[in-house]
């Protein structure tokens, strides 16, 4: 019984000094950051449109004609079925107690994903002609996110390993393998720097630029922990 005992104590002693000498091995942590500047070539633009009236049917009918005009258009111009969609359909009743009658509206939305900018101008004008009369936002994005979102964490790497190899240098150490890799980075939809406004409209003396796309910045913020040889 006291040599198993003695075994135990011995083990359990073993277990705690690996412990102390595998947190004394020298380690530094630090962050690093890679930033890519791109420019968007596609814009996710989400509209509007909605009647109002005394009759439910006769405002549901004026909607319909819309959506029959903007899809009709939206064909024209050869975008496909797969690159827009009805996001919302609503048709309620109000009452107007000044003129003590019941109003109906109806609304709904589309989101239309542009994979062509210089299609810009006349998808917009071509929705406002069909009936379109709000404009909720425009998203620029790039095609190729994905890929640039990997550049962005390898120089996000790279830029930590410096920051490493720049620290321990004049301690006449160098730096190891990665002990411990957190990624920081935030889950968003990169956002266009602009550098001027955007218009609907287009000049009736002839086209002229009303779209300022700017770049995209796409961010990835590591944390590393690296040993010290």
């Amino acid at each position: 019984m006291k040599k198993t005992v003695l075994i135990l104590v011995t083990l359990v002693g073993l277990a705690s000094q690996a412990q102390e000498q595998k947190a004394q091995v020298p380690q530094i942590s630090v962050s690093g950051e890679g930033k890519i500047k791109v420019a968007p070539d596609q814009a996710v633009i989400n509209v509007g449109f909605q009647n109002s009236g005394k009759d439910s049917k006769e405002v549901k009918s004026l909607n319909d004609e819309v959506v029959d005009k903007v899809i009709k258009f939206l064909k024209k111009m050869g975008i496909p079925a797969t690159d827009y969609k009805t996001n919302n359909v609503s048709l309620y009743k109000s009452y107007d107690y000044e003129k003590k009658k019941n109003n109906f509206q109806a609304n709904q939305s589309l989101t239309i994903t542009l994979k062509d900018l210089s299609k810009y101008d006349e998808l917009m004008m071509g929705l406002n002609d069909a009936g379109v009369n709000t404009i909720s936002g425009v998203e620029f994005k790039s095609s190729k996110m994905e890929d640039y979102e990997r550049e962005a964490r390898k120089k996000a790497i790279l830029d930590a390993r410096q920051k490493a190899q720049d620290y321990v240098s004049v301690l006449g150490q160098k730096v190891g393998k990665a002990l411990l890799i957190t990624d920081n980075s935030q889950a968003y939809v990169p956002q266009p720097m602009f550098k001027g406004a955007y218009a609907m409209a287009a000049d009736s003396a002839g086209s002229r630029e009303t779209l300022a796309i700017g770049e995209l910045e796409i961010n990835t913020n590591v944390s590393v922990t690296f040993a010290l040889e």
